[in-house]
């Protein structure tokens, strides 16, 4: 009988993660179209807005980089249940700050409250780990993933039509959809970690620094923290440039841009949710991280180069398989820790990929911005003097002019995540291996 209360509450408790995270990521999706327009009304130059987008990404990334080790180590001393709904409450507020904003300044205000809001993202992580079997995990991070990617494929197309009427719209949705988030977990969310391993709350643990600790406890989790750093810097280059790329190069508005974000996250379900537990079971969590992180070099690459709408909606298909790396990642970093740590640890990823969201978007919008708005032309003027007028310096002061530019960056950055993920991936496998062998289990 306990056997059956016991498997009830875990499907309540993955239930409402997942449907939640559907409605806090719809709410999300639904800004992301517009965000950028609304910012180009306020400098009216396309140019100018990629800096100022990049550091509104960084504000909200620098707030998770505070915030989140505070609030992994909350929820690993007080429970995952009060940190989740605290965060909803938070996040509806905040859209509707936005909503009302009438300048810049009111805007960059809602994009820090909602990096402190949204740190409990993970929260969402350490509830996962709570519930979910250690050999498990890499499938239960990808229903996360493709919950994520459901609210992805929704939100900016519903964002991009409601755009279209009123670019403030989409914030008052996106304040009652976190607000519907707040309301359903406060009736149907059980709590997932146990009194007994509850962990005490630590200032030591809880700020950044100190929460970076704990990924130096092994060389393998503090390598594997390095290729989460360079995956979540290449990814910052869609909330920095994109929209302004799409509009830039191809012409797309909110809609065009809200339909293609909704067919990202169509592939991103396909591959997260339904390929990433048969490609690991094939080759195990470190061969199809690795895999994901070369598919997405390829994609990023080719939307680069795309020279036309199309061929950039080609290139997602291979981009896609970049899906298999952050599932695969987490799990390999979930087993380095123990139960009662598995917050801390979400919280220590958080910053780290706070970090580079703090970082990435400030030079990719500088980045774009000087790539479209002649800003290079003093190093174009340098290569010029140095190789001449000659094919290898037309083609670096092309590249140096291109609006893809930034998506080649990316690519590189994505490659030498992939590299180092092998390395260190193997040095995980031997380390568990050895592990179960001195534990007296089957290393397999």
């Amino acid at each position: 009988m306990n056997a059956l209360n016991d498997l009830k509450v875990r499907r309540a408790a993955l239930a409402f993660i997942l449907i939640t995270a559907v409605l806090d990521i719809v709410a999300m999706g639904i800004i992301i179209p517009v965000l950028p327009q609304l910012i180009v009304e306020f400098v009216g130059s396309n140019a100018d807005a990629g800096w100022i987008n990049g550091v509104f990404v960084a504000l909200w990334a620098g707030m998770q980089f505070i915030c989140s080790p505070i609030i992994g180590s909350l929820s690993d001393k007080y429970g995952r249940r009060p940190v989740i709904l605290i965060s909803c409450a938070g996040l509806a507020l905040d859209y509707v700050l936005m909503a009302l904003a009438p300048n810049l300044w009111w805007l960059a205000a809602g994009r820090i409250i909602a990096g402190i809001t949204s740190s409990s993202f993970t929260t969402v992580f350490a509830y996962m780990a709570d519930i979910t079997e250690p050999e498990k995990r890499a499938k239960a991070y990808g229903l996360i993933g493709a919950a994520f990617s459901g609210g992805f494929v929704l939100g900016p197309v519903l964002g991009g039509l409601l755009g279209s009427m009123d670019p403030r719209l989409p914030f008052w949705v996106a304040a009652v959809l976190s607000g519907l988030a707040l309301l359903y977990g406060l009736f149907v969310l059980p709590e997932s970690l146990a009194a007994d391993k509850r962990m005490p709350f630590s200032w030591r643990r809880a700020n950044p620094v100190g929460a970076l600790i704990l990924l130096k406890r092994h060389a393998e989790l503090a390598g594997l923290a390095v290729v989460n750093f360079l995956l979540y810097f290449a990814h910052h280059v869609f909330s920095a440039v994109f929209v302004l790329y799409a509009g830039l190069r191809y012409g797309w508005g909110p809609i065009q841009v809200g339909f293609l974000l909704a067919l990202v996250g169509v592939l991103d379900m396909i591959v997260q949710g339904g390929l990433t537990g048969v490609f690991t079971k094939r080759l195990g969590d470190r061969k199809t991280m690795v895999l994901g992180l070369i598919g997405g070099t390829i994609g990023i690459s080719l939307m680069g180069w795309a020279p036309t709408g199309w061929a950039f909606i080609a290139a997602m298909l291979p981009n896609a398989l970049w899906g298999l790396a952050m599932p695969t990642l987490q799990a390999l970093m979930t087993r380095r820790v123990g139960e009662d740590e598995q917050g801390q640890l979400q919280g220590a990823n958080t910053s780290v990929g706070a970090i580079a969201g703090v970082l990435s978007p400030l030079f990719f919008g500088w980045l774009y911005t000087h790539s479209t708005g002649g800003g290079f032309g003093g190093v174009a003027r340098w290569v010029e003097g140095w190789l001449g007028d000659g094919p290898p310096a037309r083609l670096i002061i092309g590249g140096l002019y291109d609006p893809g530019l930034s998506f080649y960056i990316a690519a590189v950055v994505l490659f030498v995540a992939a590299v180092i993920g092998w390395w260190v991936g193997r040095q995980a496998s031997r380390a568990e291996a050895t592990e179960s062998s001195s534990d007296g289990l089957d290393p397999a």
